[in-house]
């Protein structure tokens, strides 16, 4: 996500304000005059019919025809309202200056390497508290609110100060891509272990293909699997401690059991050789011409690669392998959260028509084009299971399913940016060989000590 981790890394520095800054957040700025309707059963968030509706939408991996559809859907409940639509990927550089003018959009999907910093929004009381929205009747069920249609843990990642401010929309699956249809046809079985992936890694080179292949140029898509890895071998308290930037967290048994895993990929030579010098396309269309069998990713994958995937090629994820015969958390404990962080800025004209748009996009309607559209799952519970058309849809689905309550996820790559970029930028090292995993966890725990003492950075807890 930063191109480095494009989905998940928010960059700091966004609108010209200290992303890490400590103090309490400030009052919201004095908000414009903005588009408000009357409160009825059929429009419980108040919209002005007539209201131009102003969206702004990352376009990566799942594209914008997702957001279209939805707006298609708002325009005929409102079919006077003016909407514009921007489909675009450098987000801070397009829309700083509207914030800073005080004309942002209505709703923005704020993600991507260019997403703009969700903490200095929230210090700078830019955004709008989505409680009316949550507690909206849902559009299928009109008995039931908003927020009991998504699926559990949705609304943490969004909560600050116990305000919900940014709503994630899709529900990604991560892990170790592979093609099925090739492993089928050479017998090969998904590893469950470390030691059974070794040793599949050794029969994969024998078919002259390398055992992995990842985005060399934004090694942050292995901080993925690492994190699934540590907390599965060392428990959910294993990764807590990473976030709330506890001593030593780096030091565990469960991260140098983990980090010693993922380095032994690079000294028993099975990442494919140039890898380091690739792009996320490039490393992923390596893939799939066969070059390499596995490769880290999110399940926004098969969206992203579908004009350049081979016919019978077939997606599908496998959950990390048991790093140890220790392991707290089973093989099929999977890394799932949710991403495509939407915000409705406090500002816009029209804030209930931003969160009219989104109460739209939660709907079954929206939810399940939004999977036949790009193969992945949304936060909304129970939509998009009709799809069949995805392999990568149906493999996470039904990895996710596997994996029941067992879901793994962290949350310091969007709390604290600076110790993001470097245990990214030492996973690079340690992939490319250039340093061993003593090293990586000595330069990482560094870093988390550097930002644990800076009086400046203010600091998140789970």
């Amino acid at each position: 996500m930063h191109m480095i981790d494009r989905r998940r890394f928010l960059v700091a520095g966004a609108l010209g304000l200290a992303a890490t800054a400590c103090a309490a957040p400030s009052e919201p700025r004095s908000t414009p005059s903005a588009a408000s309707g009357a409160k009825t059963t059929g429009n419980p968030l108040g919209v002005t019919a007539a209201a131009a509706l102003d969206v702004v939408i990352f376009k990566g991996g799942y594209g914008d025809a997702y957001a279209t559809n939805a707006e298609g859907l708002y325009q005929q409940r409102f079919p006077q309202a003016k909407i514009s639509h921007q489909g675009i990927q450098k987000l801070r550089e397009t829309l700083q200056a509207r914030f800073v003018a005080g004309n942002p959009p209505d709703v923005v999907d704020n993600t991507g390497p260019s997403a703009l910093n969700i903490t200095a929004l929230v210090k700078e009381g830019q955004l709008t508290d989505l409680a009316p929205l949550l507690a909206a009747p849902s559009l299928d069920d009109p008995g039931k609110q908003v927020k009991d249609t998504l699926l559990p843990g949705v609304l943490d990642a969004g909560t600050f100060d116990g305000k919900v401010l940014a709503l994630n929309y899709a529900y990604t699956v991560y892990g170790f891509w592979y093609n099925k249809a090739l492993f089928a046809s050479k017998g090969w079985q998904y590893p469950k272990t470390w030691t059974d992936l070794l040793t599949l890694a050794e029969e994969i080179k024998k078919e002259g293909i390398a055992p992995f292949t990842y985005q060399g140029k934004y090694p942050s898509y292995f901080i993925d699997p690492l994190m699934a890895m540590i907390e599965k071998a060392g428990g959910h308290e294993a990764v807590i401690a990473i976030d709330n930037l506890e001593p030593n967290a780096w030091q565990s048994d469960a991260v140098k059991a983990s980090v010693a895993a993922i380095g032994e990929l690079a000294v028993r030579g099975h990442i494919l050789k140039g890898s380091e010098g690739l792009s996320h396309t490039e490393a992923q269309q390596a893939w799939l011409d066969g070059k390499a069998a596995l490769i880290p990713s999110g399940s926004w994958l098969e969206n992203e690669m579908k004009s350049t995937t081979p016919a019978g090629f077939s997606m599908a994820v496998g959950p990390t392998p048991s790093v140890t015969v220790s392991d707290r958390l089973p093989f099929a404990a999977l890394q799932a959260s949710s991403s495509e962080s939407f915000i409705v800025p406090v500002r816009g004209k029209n804030a209930a028509g931003g969160m009219e748009f989104l109460r739209i996009m939660l709907s079954k309607a929206a939810a399940g084009k939004f999977s036949e559209l790009t193969g992945s799952l949304t936060t909304v519970a129970g939509a998009g299971q009709n799809v069949t058309n995805s392999p990568a849809l149906t493999s996470a689905r039904e990895a996710a399913a596997a994996a029941g309550a067992d879901t793994t996820g962290f949350r310091f790559a969007g709390w604290y940016g600076d110790l993001y970029n470097d245990a990214s930028t030492a996973m690079g090292e340690l992939l490319a060989g250039r340093i061993k995993p003593e090293e990586f966890i000595t330069r990482t725990q560094r870093s988390a000590d550097k930002v644990a003492k800076d009086s400046n950075v203010q600091k998140f807890r789970r």
